[in-house]
């Protein structure tokens, strides 16, 4: 019998398919159903460290306007609008740890230092059984180089370690000049797993509005290949877990993923659009999957296929890319 349990950030779960952070968290009973369907574990919708400090600045302004009231009175007079939604957050942890066994993730969105922070700590507190950090930034400044950007990354990943003792992962973008470099230093600063990628999501134009507009569409299997290349590089170079999210939509991704390197996968699209049952299809598929090709269980799986593993190591580097332009042919045009 196929042993589908994984090791991710000190937990055994009992299997490798995680919820990745998604608007899946925000119903409970959702990741009840997913829970009954096999996953693993959930990662949480992400806070963002602009809505902490945007609230905290409404709040802020409200109370000085009412500086000459007490204390309670401010608090019995301050809108239901002006609650934080931070609050709400931590109130969210705390259903979901009474609502499923499985390991509840926190997720806190952010790329700079800051009193903002301080949530992780807060998240901790109200029951995550660990924290995804979620670092989203995209420079527009000339005078910013990488160097000073990916040290502000590492003070973060410090700064957060500091006020929490649960596992921490970070998720990344792929657009780093040395992906090696910054993930060990992220490690050295205490990272205990690290998601990649984040799927940055890119604005469209809408031409007659002339108004810069938000497009949303699902992943697709074939950006899984990026996450999938750096999994199966950082496999066995890193002294951390490494998630591989983005793209996976079967289960013969999950199984790549696996292989590639990646302790556990997480998805978000394909549950998105099909629904929490089509965890427990694609489990079942990839344990058929599993014993037809005799493989005993996911830690006997896991990085087989990394760089380390295969017999031409090159074929994850520069050598593919030249491999696969000598080999078009004109004439298929």
């Amino acid at each position: 019998m196929v042993n589908l349990n994984s090791n991710y950030l000190g937990f055994q779960l009992k299997s490798p398919l995680v919820v990745a952070a998604s608007p899946l968290s925000h119903k409970v009973e959702t990741i009840r159903a997913l829970e009954d369907a096999g996953a693993g574990a959930v990662v949480m919708y992400s806070l963002f460290e602009e809505q902490i400090i945007h609230e905290g600045d409404v709040i802020d302004n409200y109370i000085n306007r009412t500086s000459e009231l007490s204390s309670e009175a401010q608090s019995y007079f301050l809108p239901e609008s002006l609650k934080a939604s931070g609050e709400d957050y931590l109130e969210q942890i705390q259903k979901l740890k009474k609502a499923v066994e499985m390991p509840v993730i926190a997720s806190l969105n952010g790329a700079s230092t800051g009193g903002w922070i301080n949530y992780a700590k807060k998240m901790e507190q109200a029951g995550a059984d660990a924290l995804e950090l979620n670092i989203y930034y995209v420079p527009t400044e000339t005078d910013l180089p990488g160097s000073e950007l990916e040290d502000s990354y590492v003070d973060l990943v410090s700064d957060v370690r500091r006020e929490i003792h649960i596992p921490l992962a970070v998720k990344l973008s792929p657009y780093f000049t040395s992906m090696p470099n910054i993930t060990h230093r992220l490690v050295k600063a205490g990272a205990n797993g690290l998601v990649l990628f984040n799927r940055f999501y890119q604005p469209d134009l809408d031409v007659e509005a002339l108004e810069v507009v938000p497009h949303l569409v699902f992943s697709t299997s074939e950006e899984m290949r990026l996450p999938m290349r750096w999994v199966a590089i950082l496999r066995g170079n890193i002294n951390a877990d490494i998630a591989l999210t983005s793209g996976v939509r079967t289960s013969t991704d999950m199984v790549k993923a696996i292989m590639a390197g990646a302790n556990v996968v997480m998805l978000a699209s394909e549950l998105l659009a099909k629904g929490p049952e089509r965890a427990r299809e694609m489990l079942s598929e990839m344990e058929k999957w599993m014993e037809e090709y005799e493989y005993t269980s996911v830690q006997q799986m896991t990085g087989c296929m990394s760089q380390k593993s295969v017999a031409n190591p090159a074929a994850y580097e520069r050598a593919n890319y030249m491999k696969m332009l000598m080999s078009y042919n004109p004439k298929l045009i």
